[in-house]
């Protein structure tokens, strides 16, 4: 059996089922039967094992899409994509670093299943229409309708900021310096005065807000409060996340976040905080990623 080509192109399609699914248990459950079905064919007739294994991980893809859409519907409070670290290397990768931030993955869950596969395929992986038309079975020409219209939708939806990194690292850093030490002047200097912060605690974190927290002020009374509240003390640590500058959080030595965040001109304008702790399991190293 030629396990090779699997073996090669296993990042990528890794890479393909976590960009359509937000999800990196269920792009390990969609490659492992990915792997299934290429060991159950004809190697020999297969003329672009590439183009093959993304097309067989973008149907099972749209097949679990299809089935977790209502259970994302009933989701306690805000869904947000499992966070995935990664190494530095991938922030390298423009394209694919923002195609993976949590800001991007967001908005793409404002697409339908086939819309969000034709404009991962196509803006992420850059791959031919025909090939694309192959994968979600439909005609080249439809397929290049659906590409264009995912891309203004997405384009109308997601922050398109050019930031040093740099800037982004300096950033970061005051705001891990304020938020370890509960400095109320330090977060307010950080944050953006429209900041908005959306958490995922999957009903199962307590002080994890269900609607997005709009406002610097009332943020930060919302951290701090809840800190007071519960008897903690979290401490945060810069992270590599999905492609950009994010930070993990401890509370007791135990992961409790992941969090994920936009600046623009110098201040925090938008934080992404996943503590569901059944999105926190795949954490303890870099993700395997590539396109």
């Amino acid at each position: 059996m030629d396990v090779d080509a699997f073996v090669t192109h296993r990042g990528l399609l890794f890479t393909v089922a976590y960009e359509m699914l937000g999800s990196a248990a269920d792009a390990e459950d969609v490659v492992q039967e990915a792997w299934l079905r290429w060991a159950a064919v004809d190697h020999d007739e297969v003329r672009d094992a590439r183009a093959y294994l993304v097309r067989i991980v973008t149907r099972q893809a749209l097949n679990h899409l299809r089935t977790v859409s209502r259970r994302r519907e009933e989701y306690p409070g805000e869904w947000l994509p499992e966070p995935l670290l990664t190494s530095p290397d991938v922030a390298e990768d423009v394209e694919l670093a923002e195609s993976l931030s949590l800001a991007t993955l967001t908005v793409l869950e404002t697409l339908g299943p086939t819309e969000r596969a034709v404009f991962v395929l196509r803006e992420v992986f850059d791959m031919p229409y025909t090939d694309i038309a192959s994968a979600v079975d439909k005609p080249s020409a439809t397929v290049r309708q659906i590409a264009h219209r995912a891309k203004q939708h997405v384009a109308a939806r997601r922050p398109r900021v050019e930031v040093d990194r740099t800037e982004q690292q300096q950033v970061l850093e005051r705001f891990l310096r304020a938020f370890n030490t509960g400095d109320l002047q330090g977060l307010m200097d950080v944050l953006a005065p429209d900041v908005v912060a959306v958490a995922d605690g999957g009903g199962k974190v307590r002080g994890a807000a269900r609607r997005p927290v709009v406002g610097a002020a009332r943020l930060v009374a919302y951290v701090l409060g809840g800190f007071e509240k519960f008897g903690m003390r979290p401490v945060a640590s810069p992270a590599w996340v999905n492609g950009g500058l994010g930070a993990l959080v401890e509370v007791d030595g135990a992961l409790a976040a992941a969090l994920s965040v936009t600046v623009e001109d110098g201040r925090i304008t938008r934080i992404y905080s996943v503590a569901n702790p059944d999105k926190l399991a795949r954490l303890d190293a870099a993700a395997t990623l590539s396109r």
